[in-house]
């Protein structure tokens, strides 16, 4: 069997893969933009399609200054938003003035068997230009045999402008298939942010 090389690290004109071969990639399922939101809410698309979900969060402005973004999880197709958890979260800060940094493990955002909405932030503020970035990865939703894991990291304008990433990862104790994923803020509405909700093959 002959053996071709791209000389110069590419190739071209290629139009098709074989069926055994998977593109892979991101696929986006839907998208929603907030405007003085109580919470956005993902009640379709979340299903066995794909093994693992991503929401990616672009400038998550809250109307209230020092508040959290926040996420749970529903078996239910969003009529509750309760699983338990048991998480765990740490992040990193440098202030804007430079007189301060530090890594530091978060005690108070996370949980242990709780079904509270887990925090993804710390302090946000909602300074004109403050918000949140970033993403949260989901894994195996619709799995009926194991609990359900994620991931997250998000940057933030913490409300005494730092810079701080947060990162936040854990599991739904639960082995019901997950079908909903709720977003809010801790206190007051989501002022503006789009979140978007991809599937990854």
């Amino acid at each position: 069997m002959a053996l071709n090389f791209a000389n110069n690290n590419s190739l071209s004109a290629i139009t098709s893969l074989p069926a055994s071969i998977s593109g892979g990639g991101m696929t986006l399922i839907s998208e929603q933009t907030a405007s003085s939101s109580a919470s956005l809410s993902f009640t379709s698309g979340i299903d066995s399609t794909y093994d693992s979900y991503v929401f990616k969060f672009i400038n998550m402005h809250p109307a209230t200054d020092d508040v959290k973004f926040t996420f749970q999880l529903s078996i239910d197709s969003g009529s509750n938003y309760n699983v338990t958890m048991t998480t765990t979260t740490f992040n990193s800060i440098h202030a804007e003035s430079g007189s301060e940094s530090g890594l530091s493990y978060q005690s108070g955002l996370d949980q242990a068997q709780g079904t509270s909405f887990q925090n993804l932030t710390n302090r946000l503020g909602g300074d004109n230009d403050q918000s949140a970035s970033g993403y949260l990865h989901l894994f195996n939703p619709s799995s009926t045999t194991f609990v359900k894991h994620f991931i997250s990291t998000l940057n933030i304008g913490h409300f005494q402008d730092y810079s701080s990433n947060d990162f936040t990862a854990g599991y739904g104790n639960t082995t019901s298939a997950v079908d909903g994923v709720q977003f809010k803020m801790s206190s007051g509405n989501i002022d503006s942010g789009v979140i978007k909700l991809y599937g990854i093959s």
